[in-house]
């Protein structure tokens, strides 16, 4: 997401293309790109089987969710994404990688309850239906010419916005507002997604050594992973049928 706009970028794109030859150019930055949404994959995998482990076992499940526990696992992610965000500069890429992969792990167990409340049904039909959004805006934040960056600072205020109308829904409880916010919520996550994906592609440098790009290469994985996690939620709400 927007939030680790403030990593390093060693050089430009025309400076590089120019510095490399575009073939050679073009071709580590495929490597790159591969590289962060194998990451991002791996890490929604993991997120996967820890939320359907959690959800099938059902001592695991009341020991989270019907324990005060249930908010220390909702809000470890939060944490997680903190630490990642602030502290990424000082940590290696192996700790990076190491943290990332616990941060999948900690969502898998806050989302189990998805599990609870949606027929497996809907969330297999949601989740192909977020991965094909995502798949196609990310396809275009690559491509495209347009300067996306000018979107940035809308993105974030819709963001901060969507935020900003959950916590207040979570004292009203209103269906309207939830589905106001689910549709917002589709238009920004789905605009951040491709302007990640521009801008990680922008950052990128064959300049970099290989523990800055990998470090590069996590903290894009995570903001696509947010953008998908959280597109995927949206969409489940807007879309998915309640197991009654």
């Amino acid at each position: 997401m927007g939030m680790f706009d403030q990593y390093p970028s060693r050089t430009t794109w025309g400076m590089a293309a120019s510095g490399a030859g575009l073939a050679a150019f073009d071709q580590a930055l495929r490597r790159h790109m591969l590289r962060v949404y194998n990451f991002m994959t791996l890490g929604l995998v993991l997120t996967g089987l820890v939320a359907a482990l959690v959800a099938g076992t059902p001592a695991l499940y009341v020991t989270i969710f019907g324990s005060p526990l249930k908010w220390v696992v909702m809000l470890a992610p939060l944490a997680f994404v903190f630490v990642l965000s602030w502290r990424f500069e000082r940590l290696s890429a192996g700790a990076l990688q190491m943290l990332y992969w616990a941060f999948c792990g900690v969502m898998g167990l806050s989302m189990a309850s998805i599990f609870m409340v949606f027929t497996g049904v809907s969330v297999a039909r949601v989740f192909f239906i977020t991965a094909a959004m995502f798949a196609g805006t990310s396809l275009y934040g690559y491509t495209t010419k347009a300067d996306l960056s000018k979107m940035g600072s809308f993105l974030m205020m819709g963001l901060i916005g969507i935020v900003i109308a959950g916590l207040v829904n979570i004292l009203i409880g209103s269906s309207m507002v939830q589905f106001v916010v689910s549709v917002v919520g589709v238009i920004v996550f789905s605009g951040l997604t491709a302007y990640d994906t521009q801008r990680i592609k922008e950052e990128f440098s064959e300049l970099h050594a290989h523990e800055a790009a990998t470090k590069l290469a996590v903290m894009g994985a995570l903001s696509l992973y947010l953008n998908f996690i959280n597109l995927f939620q949206m969409l489940l709400q807007l879309m998915g049928q309640r197991d009654d």
